[in-house]
């Protein structure tokens, strides 16, 4: 897809101007890069440093996506888009994969498992992002291996098994992957928001 000229890069100007941000060549480059890479993989890392853009990456490209659905877009890529923000190390692993009450045997679904469990009921087709917003390391990245590949299941502490729709996204937004493991690298698509990319220059 050719950034520059295309109908998706107009639209992503107007998104940026809505936002109230300047269309740089370079970002709109970025957010066409993760739009063909959600459109080949389950799991996308935008990986980069704090300031260099990734949130307002894939909101602008959210934005652009809803807004082109809105005005019936003929291609099907394009749909509203709904996406969940959560930091996985602010919290346990139990609250944030689910467990097993002690006291009662009652199964309790964590945050993750929760929105998960949420979007996969949804009959739509809309798109689902959860956005993982935080460091990527193997004391909870591991449990979502199974949901990277083709199979697309969150396997629960519980044995449940939790088939996610086609329609939902995960996106890890990453400063670096210094602790991830090959086997989740190796499942998921790749963005770099890096300062030389996208000509960002410090100010002296």
């Amino acid at each position: 897809m050719d950034a520059d000229n295309s109908e998706i890069n107009k639209s992503l100007t107007k998104s940026c101007r809505r936002f109230g941000l300047q269309p740089h060549p370079p970002f709109l480059k970025k957010t066409v890069q993760l739009l063909e890479t959600f459109g080949v993989r389950f799991g996308v890392m935008l990986v980069g440093t704090t300031g260099s853009g990734k949130t307002k990456c894939y909101e602008v490209l959210s934005d652009t996506s809803t807004t082109l659905r809105e005005n019936n877009h003929p291609d099907r890529q394009f749909q509203k888009v709904n996406y969940n923000v959560l930091n996985p190390k602010s919290i346990s692993m139990d609250e944030l994969f689910g467990a097993v009450n002690k006291e009662t045997n009652e199964w309790k679904d964590g945050l993750a498992s929760k929105i998960l469990r949420t979007a996969a009921a949804l009959e739509t087709v809309e798109w689902d992002w959860t956005v993982f917003d935080g460091p990527v390391d193997a004391l909870w990245i591991e449990n979502m291996n199974t949901v990277l590949d083709d199979n697309m299941t969150l396997c629960l502490a519980n044995g449940q098994r939790l088939k996610l729709r086609p329609q939902m996204k995960m996106l890890f937004e990453v400063n670096d992957l210094a602790v991830a493991s090959p086997a989740t690298v190796s499942r998921c698509g790749m963005v770099y928001m890096t300062p030389d990319d996208l000509g960002w220059r410090p100010y002296v």
